[in-house]
């Protein structure tokens, strides 16, 4: 594959089934020659088919509690329904994309978070050669995120982890050098205690903000993302999906959400 910096893309679950101008944003930069990732969440449509099959669910700073039963259906939802729904809408505007797992090509390696959060996983380790290969032939890998249970993995464990699409997409972003990280949710960005929009924050303001709790619930694992992806990649932002062209936009240089990076 080329050196061409990468731009990493994580589409919110909350955003999807409104994002239609994001998928023709990402076909459009893909025939600019831009080489994107994909990685999409889908926590709405699992809490869906959770409610439908009468199993309940609960969330632990914005990140699933995963027990066996809930598993078998992230793996089935996310991996299967979601992802290539994704991938056959971006086909069909014109792109070229490949949907793929975590599991795939042992791409995100993991471990189970905590005791707490059942089958949750944290990555630890992140192969980008299966991306590398999809990039060099010019697709548009689309990431759902699952992990191999790949380390600590007790005897009678599964071998897939439900693992949060935002630190998926920040270990990708830093694994991969990226140029950018920018993930699309269904808020205007991060805001203060005030509810005040904050259109710039250093890593340090962004820490500051977690700890004295201004960033709270599934805010939580969206700014971690792109601290961890300030690792290597040069700038990260989070953006109102919601709104019409916001991904074309922000490429352009048309800031309107909550950039995070270095000074």
């Amino acid at each position: 594959m080329s050196k061409q910096k990468v731009i990493v893309v994580k589409i919110g679950g909350a955003t999807l089934g409104k994002h239609d101008t994001t998928l023709e944003d990402i076909v459009c930069l893909q025939k600019q020659g831009k080489s994107l990732v994909v990685v999409h969440g889908g926590a709405n449509v699992v809490t869906g088919w959770l409610s439908r099959l009468g199993i309940s669910t609960r969330f632990v700073q914005g990140e699933r509690v995963t027990d066996r039963v809930t598993l078998d259906v992230v793996t089935a939802v996310l991996a299967g329904l979601v992802n290539k729904e994704l991938v056959a809408a971006i086909n069909s505007l014109g792109g070229q994309a490949i949907g793929i797992s975590g599991v795939d090509g042992t791409l995100i390696q993991g471990r189970i978070k905590d005791q707490e959060s059942g089958y949750t996983g944290t990555v630890v380790k992140v192969n980008t050669a299966p991306l590398e290969a999809l990039l060099g032939k010019g697709y548009i890998p689309v990431v759902s995120p699952l992990s191999q249970h790949s380390f600590d993995r007790p005897e009678d464990a599964p071998q897939i982890l439900n693992v949060n699409g935002d630190p998926v997409a920040g270990e990708i972003a830093a694994a991969l050098g990226a140029e950018a990280l920018i993930l699309l949710t269904d808020v205007s960005g991060v805001s203060d205690q005030a509810g005040k929009l904050l259109p710039q924050l250093s890593p340090e303001a962004a820490e500051a903000l977690i700890t004295s709790g201004a960033i709270s619930g599934g805010m939580i694992p969206k700014v971690k993302a792109c601290l961890r992806a300030l690792a290597s990649a040069e700038t990260t932002c989070i953006i109102d999906g919601r709104q019409p062209h916001a991904l074309l936009q922000e490429i352009e240089g048309h800031h309107r959400g909550t950039t995070i990076k270095k000074k």
